[in-house]
C-alpha cells in the first residue's frame, strides 16, 4: 500500500475511534452512565415492590425503567456534539453521530438485564405470563436508547448550546406527542412522527409490520433527519466562520 494511502487510512481510523473513545472515555461521562443504570435499578425495585401482580411483567417494567433512561441518553450525543464544535481540527460528523450508539446500546442491554433480574428474583406474586414478547421488547429496548441517542446529536447539531439543546431533546418530543395527542384527528399520527408514539409500541413487544413502519419513519425523522439537517447547519456555519476569518 502507498505511503499516502495508509497515511489516510490511519487518519480515517483516528477520526472514528476517537468519539468512540469520547463518548463514555471521560469520568463526568462514566458517571452519567453508571448515574443512569442506577436510576433505572432503583426504579425497576421499586416498581416491582409496588405494583399489583397482574402488573409485574417485564414489558410493564422496561417501559418504565427504559422510558425514564432514555431521559438521559440523548446527554450524551449533545455533549459528544459538543466535543465537534471545540475540537481544533475537522472532526467528521458521522463517526461523531454514529459513537453515540455505543452508550445508548449499554443503556438498553443493561436495561434488559435489570428488568429481568429484577422480576426473576422478586419474592412476590407476578402475572400469569410475565414474559410475553420478551425478545421483541429486548431489541426494542435497545432501539428506544439508540433513537434517544441520535435525537440528542441531531439537536446538539442545530442548537449551539449544550443546555438549551438538552432542554430541547425533552421538549420537542413531548410537546410534539402532546400536540397531536390534543386532536383527535391527529393522535394517530403520534405513532408515525413521535419517539415516544413508537416507544410504547416497542416496549410493549407487541409489535406488527404496521408498528415496525412506523418506528422506521420515527427513525427518519428524528435520527437521520434530524442529525442531516444538523450537519447542513454546522458545515454551513463552517464556511460563515472561515469566510469570516479571512477578511
Amino acid at each position: 500500500m502507498p505511503l499516502t494511502h495508509r497515511l489516510e487510512a490511519i487518519v480515517v481510523d483516528e477520526t472514528t475511534r476517537s468519539p468512540l473513545r469520547r463518548a463514555i472515555g471521560t469520568p463526568a461521562r462514566r458517571w452519567l452512565l453508571a448515574g443512569t443504570l442506577l436510576a433505572g435499578l432503583l426504579v425497576a425495585v421499586a416498581l416491582t415492590a409496588a405494583a399489583a401482580p397482574a402488573d409485574r411483567t417485564f414489558a410493564a417494567l422496561s417501559d418504565t425503567v427504559q422510558s425514564l433512561m432514555s431521559v438521559a441518553t440523548p446527554l450524551f450525543g449533545v455533549l459528544l456534539v459538543r466535543d465537534l464544535r471545540r475540537a481544533a481540527d475537522a472532526v467528521r460528523v458521522g463517526p461523531t453521530v454514529l459513537a453515540v450508539c455505543l452508550p445508548a446500546a449499554v443503556i438498553g442491554v443493561v436495561g434488559v438485564l435489570i428488568c429481568a433480574t429484577t422480576l426473576a428474583l422478586t419474592p412476590a406474586d407476578i402475572a400469569d405470563d410475565p414474559w410475553r414478547h420478551a425478545g421483541t421488547i429486548a431489541v426494542g429496548s435497545v432501539l428506544v436508547q439508540i433513537v434517544a441517542g441520535l435525537v440528542g446529536t441531531g439537536l446538539g447539531l442545530l442548537l449551539r448550546s449544550a443546555v438549551v439543546a438538552f432542554l430541547a431533546t425533552i421538549v420537542l418530543p413531548l410537546g410534539l406527542f402532546a400536540l397531536l395527542g390534543g386532536v383527535d384527528a391527529l393522535r394517530p399520527a403520534q405513532a408515525w412522527l413521535t419517539p415516544f408514539g413508537s416507544v410504547r409500541n416497542l416496549l410493549s413487544g407487541d409489535m406488527s409490520v404496521l408498528r415496525w413502519a412506523q418506528w422506521w419513519c420515527v427513525l427518519l425523522i428524528w435520527g437521520v433527519g434530524l442529525n442531516t439537517a444538523g450537519a447542513a447547519v454546522l458545515k454551513r456555519r463552517d464556511r460563515a466562520n472561515g469566510s469570516t476569518s479571512t477578511r
